[in-house]
């Protein structure tokens, strides 16, 4: 409105950076968060790296990406960063690379290179112990410590970019930052952030995500293998038809896909350790529901999204439901990208097939039950068999020294132990 007055009113930079440390994060899906920079940067291999060093622990995440100019890198580490977010780019809010660190760390830098003939090097840090002094969004550049000496060693031989996490205040508390207790949490967190990599990420690693050739994720040099939630070489599976819903957009529509899948049962699976495996972090029962996959990356893995209940019944039954990054808004994704809702016309749509996948699994289910209760009422026959035998060999023992003098007993016995050895050894003679 023309004459209006207005106030620009900028927000506290220590109040606001101090609040986004709480937006949801745990250690595994900030660096998750961190994952999807590096493949929107082209990455074709990515790094992460625990240290522990007491009082001075680091975490790093490389990539062999395209790299940022200085430009682009302070724009990076901008709070809601101004750039323009392609279809299916793992990107969103443009908060990811700041919130995701800080919800472990205090001391964020950014060492980054382009140049792929000379090791020439972008390094930018944050760093809330500055902020809470100044109340400034300042950033400083060319900073050193042993950490972002290490990750400046890691581009030596061509562009990429490291991101270096210190002062890990919500991983390892000062009371533990040299403790043996610290060294075995960070390397217990470097295990659980290789299992979920290898769950978020399975499309990516195995060559499978749309358009992108295969991605290999290394967790303290281990390279990670993708662990599909449908495990498909397990020939004893069932995959239900592909089923695909339209739904409205602003200026047009968008598709989600469903696709069903009834694991075998343990006693088809091919291998007790696979079975195991793909039991799943949460094991069978809670991993048991609808996959969710925003533009091929894993958002929700498990649960039926209000649809039904966890049943033991169903726990054989898993469905991957995709969409693209048009539909953000209405599946609600949160920052953290590990959260959506489906959105009300999406599950009216799902009822159906979601029911359908259910009954096929309770039957897959209760048919390796019924099997598996024949087996053991046949074993608990064969041993009821055997020691009904043991019994008659014990009385005829017995008889045989009560009625006959002992060379007529030993000459019986090696008579059917030499005619009926099978039968011998039933009756333990």
């Amino acid at each position: 409105m023309a004459g209006t007055k207005t106030f620009e009113v900028a927000p506290s930079a220590a109040r606001l950076t101090g609040s986004l440390r709480d937006i949801g994060y745990d250690f595994t899906t900030a660096v998750a968060d961190l994952v999807d920079n590096s493949i929107a940067a082209g990455a074709s291999r990515i790094n992460v790296y625990t240290q522990f060093v007491p009082h001075g622990s680091y975490v790093l995440i490389s990539d062999d990406g395209s790299g940022m100019s200085q430009k682009d890198l302070v724009e990076a580490l901008r709070f809601g960063t101004r750039r323009d977010y392609g279809k299916n780019e793992l990107g969103r809010f443009g908060l990811g690379l700041k919130t995701g660190s800080f919800s472990q760390c205090r001391r964020l830098t950014v060492v980054t290179r382009t140049t792929p003939a000379q090791a020439r090097f972008n390094v930018m840090t944050l760093d809330l112990n500055r902020i809470a002094r100044t109340d400034t969004w300042d950033i400083t550049a060319d900073e050193s410590t042993p950490a972002i000496e290490r990750a400046k060693d890691l581009l030596r031989e061509s562009p990429g970019t490291v991101v270096v996490w210190e002062d890990l205040d919500r991983v390892l508390p000062e009371r533990y930052a040299e403790t043996g207790w610290g060294r075995r949490r960070l390397r217990a967190l470097a295990n659980r952030t290789a299992d979920h990599l290898a769950m978020v990420f399975h499309r990516f690693i195995a060559g499978e995500a749309s358009g992108r050739s295969e991605v290999v994720i290394c967790v303290d040099e281990t390279k990670l293998l993708p662990w599909d939630p449908f495990a498909p070489d397990e020939g004893a599976r069932s995959v239900l038809p592909e089923q695909v819903f339209e739904v409205e957009v602003e200026g047009g529509s968008s598709e989600v896909r469903f696709r069903g899948v009834v694991l075998p049962a343990r006693d088809r699976f091919s291998s007790l350790e696979q079975f195991e495996r793909l039991s799943g972090p949460q094991k069978w029962n809670r991993q048991q529901g609808l996959y969710i996959y925003r533009a091929d990356r894993l958002v929700q893995h498990g649960g039926w999204s209000g649809l039904r209940g966890i049943d033991e019944h169903t726990k054989l039954a898993r469905a991957a439901v995709d969409f693209d990054t048009d539909l953000d808004e209405a599946f609600q994704i949160n920052v953290a990208k590990m959260h959506v809702e489906l959105p009300p016309v999406v599950k009216q749509m799902l009822e159906r097939p979601v029911h359908e996948l259910c009954v096929l699994a309770d039957d897959a289910y209760r048919r390796s039950a019924n099997a598996a209760g024949r087996t053991d009422a046949l074993i608990k026959t064969a041993k009821a068999s055997d020691t009904a035998l043991r019994d008659v060999g014990i009385a005829l023992k017995a008889a045989l020294l009560e009625d006959r003098s002992l060379e007529d007993f030993r000459s019986a016995l090696e008579l059917i132990r030499t005619r009926h050895p099978g039968l011998a050894e039933q009756l333990g003679l």
